[in-house]
């Protein structure tokens, strides 16, 4: 039965992937509905007009009165809420909303719910991949892949859910099995008045949460949750009661559960420190579930990484190629210059810039000079990396994505990787990161 009264009226504001999981979800309900947004030509509305071609939709500046004839609105992430006609609907009572929020409230079974400024599509895989090894019913999605309402399903046994901080902002009450941010740097600054706000709206992922994890060595993933609500850690450290990490035993790294060794991490095929925390994320959250450990190592086994995510690409002239278009953020770019410059005998060549999104570079200056050989700079925001990194190591100022490549690989020394991770957003080259990253990799075979 549907738990959205009929005679209601709905609008769906955004008419992207999301926008359009929504159409299907209120069309299958039965709901009254009209479909709004701020674009002339939104992506989903040849799909719209074909398969709902009854449906209201109203392209360009949004009306405040038609947005008023809603009893709530379902919000695209894309959309900020400061949105000034968005603003005038609720202060006149309207309910603002989004399809996570619809999602929850009609689950039937347990949500693994996870957020955090990077990683989140790592961890997201990793755990669903770990409870089809385990033989549950599991449906993957939200911000990664398929979109949350698509995946809802009787059979469904478990859901596992990638969510944005966008996506958070119009959820009210999640209610999962277990929640978790995974960490917490600045991103979206251009969205955001600043980490505060930012911070807030992913901890909104802990609302009814049943279970939550946390990260030990990131003070701002700890949620203000009462001492009832079990409580499990990960981290690169020794782990401690319900708390996962990494034990040595006899000179050998394993990840580790309480002080039990599980996997050493040579078993892994993903290289880097930041790898061996997404694994000990993902073995907590499917431990907190209930997933038995042996198909869950057994999963990392075999793990082999998502492409553009700190991805190997190849190795010429026994230096080594990582294609990590992904790290849009200054937290990214951090986790991999660390995470990989530590595990390996030479040094980083670096690919850095784009669209830095407001966010402040100076984070990266300590890790760059302890790790890098050289930093080959692209892009809008190139000359304030620049900045921020000081003259401890050569930068290189480039036109294009593959003169860097070309760059860097005459730089390169025997035991060096080249190290596409931009801090930055694409858009200001690129169509989106996967173009980014694609590119980098047809300028790497180009060397060969």
């Amino acid at each position: 039965m549907s738990l959205i009264a009929s005679d209601h009226f709905r609008i769906v504001v955004g008419l992207g992937k999301s926008g359009l999981s929504l159409v299907r979800f209120l069309a299958r309900q039965g709901v009254r509905f009209a479909v709004a947004d701020t674009r002339e030509q939104p992506p989903e509305l040849a799909s719209l007009r074909r398969d709902y071609p009854e449906v209201e939709v109203r392209c360009g500046a949004l009306d405040v009165d038609f947005l008023c004839r809603a009893d709530e609105l379902y919000v695209s992430p894309g959309l900020a809420l400061s949105n000034p006609a968005l603003q005038a609907a609720a202060q006149r009572g309207v309910k603002l909303s989004g399809d996570i929020e619809l999602f929850a409230r009609h689950a039937r079974a347990p949500i693994i719910a996870i957020t955090g400024s990077n990683a989140k599509s790592t961890v997201t895989t990793l755990v669903g991949e770990m409870a089809v090894a385990a033989g549950k019913r599991v449906a993957v999605g939200g911000n990664l892949g398929t979109p949350a309402l698509d995946l809802l399903d009787d059979d469904v046994e478990l859901y596992v859910l990638e969510l944005s901080s966008f996506q958070l902002e119009t959820t009210d009450q999640l209610n999962a099995e277990v929640a978790t941010v995974l960490n917490v740097s600045e991103d979206h600054m251009d969205r955001y008045s600043g980490l505060p706000a930012y911070h807030q709206a992913k901890h909104r992922v802990f609302r009814g949460a049943r279970q939550v994890l946390v990260n030990r060595q990131d003070a701002l993933s700890r949620p203000l949750v009462g001492e009832q609500v079990p409580c499990w850690t990960f981290g690169l450290n020794k782990p401690d009661f319900k708390g996962f990490g990494l034990l040595e035993v006899e000179g050998e790294k394993h990840l580790a559960f309480q002080f039990e060794p599980l996997l050493a991490v040579r078993e892994l095929k993903v290289r880097g420190a930041h790898n061996q925390a997404n694994a000990l994320a993902a073995l907590a959250l499917g431990h907190a579930v209930g997933l038995p450990f042996a198909p869950m190592l057994q999963a990392l086994r075999s793990f082999t990484g998502l492409a553009h995510r700190c991805q190997w690409l190849r190795e010429h002239q026994a230096v080594a190629y990582y294609d990590d278009s992904k790290a849009t953020n200054v937290g990214a770019a951090l986790a991999a210059i660390e995470g990989l410059g530590s595990d390996i005998d030479g040094k980083l060549l670096l690919i850095a810039g784009g669209d830095g999104k407001g966010a402040d570079f100076a984070a990266l200056k300590t890790p760059v000079q302890r790790f890098c050989r050289a930093v080959l700079l692209i892009g809008r925001d190139a000359e304030r990396l620049a900045a921020a990194l000081g003259d401890q190591v050569p930068l290189v100022r480039l036109d294009s994505l593959e003169q860097a490549v070309q760059a860097a690989a005459q730089r390169a020394q025997p035991g060096d990787a080249v190290l596409l991770s931009p801090a930055c957003a694409s858009l200001d080259m690129f169509k989106n990161f996967e173009e980014r990253g694609r590119l980098f990799a047809a300028a790497v075979e180009a060397l060969v």
